[in-house]
């Protein structure tokens, strides 16, 4: 009994406050006041070996993760350096490391324009946890398949005991996937769908024990004057659409959770029960299906579970990974949008949902907008994220955003054509066909990215006793100056 207890609780990653943890844990022993009395040792040893596991506290969108983890292996980290550049969330790290890229631009030729970003990742901060590694991973490749005019931008947002193998495994493969695929430039949403499977199944197949683990994945690739959007999970992106006066917002991908109907209706028919934490402990009718909008949850959202266990109780309905929740919809097939560059589009940013949590796509736009340099907006944004994570929370997400300034963008350099439009193409991917990719020295792409300890400033914050802010926010009044 005492094994199962605490086995029990060390294979949990869903962080609960004390009074959802009498919830979910005291519960069966409250069957009668006898069953009580004889389970009272075994809880108790129970809960102090829960406090000293470094369980570590979770809600709000931070429930989009899985309910339950499992231990495994771990797996280990590539050294290859020089394939892409990343931040490895895996490697030796100092404790709330706050890491950002400086000013970067890459040309389009073909459409005379160019791309200018920056990146920004900042790991967590959890008071339980103080060891708990970043588990985001980002991408940013130019000039994928040597084509100056492709380039690739990822988010991956891990979740679950080894969403850190998760997300950093899906990072490395998804971007070389694709650029051995010379189906590419002739199919880019057949060659997103066929990259996303069998990096999927490339997971399962691995070292990394992904049975409650997995990773979110919001992808751009720009291939000449359109982008292709493929998103899996509840990370996002957005472009900036300049409209008369306004700078509005456009979402260019959209969450995959149960609040959404179509995706709600799919998982219910491949056997998923769908229900919140109250409803599955018998705290709220199970048979009210209806939710508000994602907002107004309140931190108790539908998740997902299996018809008779209290598992997996992911809140998303996709992902990468996850193989238990796979059994009941969990697919790791994207949603493809395309779109169409117009010069009123101004700059579109990836990011984990540590950013849009508290933070809506149209107040992120707001904010970027305001700053000429996307260093000085990631940093703008990533702050506020943690400002208000601490406002609602002991703890923040961890938090990954890119952004990316279209530049110089003109109908006259694209070649423009009658059928342009700035409309979104939404296009849900139902593909599952996929190929075994070659070698990835097949690709002569210029890879943008290399190491990190040679190319990436590490800015190494400790979070103090009163939780202070990690992320220096510039001011509106103190911008870096224009680059040309």
């Amino acid at each position: 009994m005492l094994t199962a207890a605490m086995l029990n609780f060390k294979n949990t990653q869903f962080t609960i406050s004390p009074k959802n943890c009498m919830r979910v844990y005291l519960q069966p022993c409250l069957v009668s006041f006898r069953t009580c009395i004889k389970h009272l040792s075994c809880t108790l040893i129970s809960l102090l070996f829960f406090f000293f596991s470094g369980f570590t506290c979770k809600k709000g969108k931070q429930n989009m993760g899985c309910v339950h983890g499992k231990c495994c292996s771990r797996y280990p980290l590539s050294t290859d350096g020089d394939s892409q550049h990343e931040v490895s969330p895996c490697g030796p790290q100092s404790k709330h490391t706050l890491t950002q890229r400086s000013l970067e631009s890459i040309s389009v030729p073909s459409h005379n324009f160019k791309l200018e970003y920056s990146f920004l990742t900042q790991r967590g901060y959890y008071p339980d946890s103080p060891d708990k590694e970043n588990q985001d991973s980002f991408c940013i490749k130019t000039q994928l398949q040597g084509n100056p005019n492709v380039h690739f931008f990822g988010v991956f947002d891990g979740h679950g005991q080894f969403g850190t193998q998760c997300s950093t495994f899906v990072q490395q493969r998804l971007v070389e996937i694709l650029a051995n695929d010379l189906t590419l430039l002739d199919d880019p949403v057949r060659a997103y769908n066929s990259a996303f499977v069998v990096v999927n199944n490339e997971l399962h197949s691995s070292e990394i024990d992904d049975t409650m683990s997995g990773t979110t994945a919001i992808t751009v690739l720009v291939i000449g004057d359109k982008i292709y959007v493929a998103n899996v999970g509840d990370s996002r992106a957005v472009i900036a659409v300049k409209e008369g006066n306004k700078i509005e917002a456009q979402d260019l991908s959209y969450d995959q959770t149960p609040f959404r109907k179509d995706e709600y209706e799919r998982v219910k028919v491949c056997g998923a029960r769908v229900l919140s934490v109250d409803q599955v402990e018998g705290l709220k009718d199970p048979n009210i299906q209806t939710w508000g909008d994602e907002e107004s949850q309140g931190g108790d959202p539908p998740r997902l579970w299996v018809q008779n266990g209290m598992y997996p109780g992911t809140a998303f309905t996709r992902s990468v990974g996850d193989s238990t929740a796979e059994k009941i919809g969990v697919v790791s097939e994207p949603e493809v949008s395309t779109l169409q560059l117009m010069p009123n589009h101004l700059f579109f940013v990836v990011a984990s949902d540590g950013v849009f949590e508290f933070i809506s796509s149209q107040a992120v736009v707001d904010m970027a907008s305001k700053y000429a340099d996307p260093r000085d907006a990631c940093a703008a944004i990533a702050g506020e994220s943690y400002k208000l994570w601490l406002e609602h929370e002991n703890r923040t997400d961890d938090i990954t955003i890119i952004i990316v300034h279209i530049k110089d963008f003109t109908l006259s350099g694209a070649g423009a054509t009658d059928n342009r439009t700035t409309g979104v193409n939404f296009r849900p991917s139902v593909q599952k066909n996929g190929r075994k990719p070659s070698d990835m020295s097949t690709a002569s792409g210029s890879d943008y990215f290399r190491s990190v300890r040679s190319d990436v400033s590490d800015l190494h914050h400790t979070v103090s006793a009163n939780r202070s802010q990690t992320i220096i926010v510039p001011t509106l009044m103190h911008q870096r100056p224009l680059e040309s």
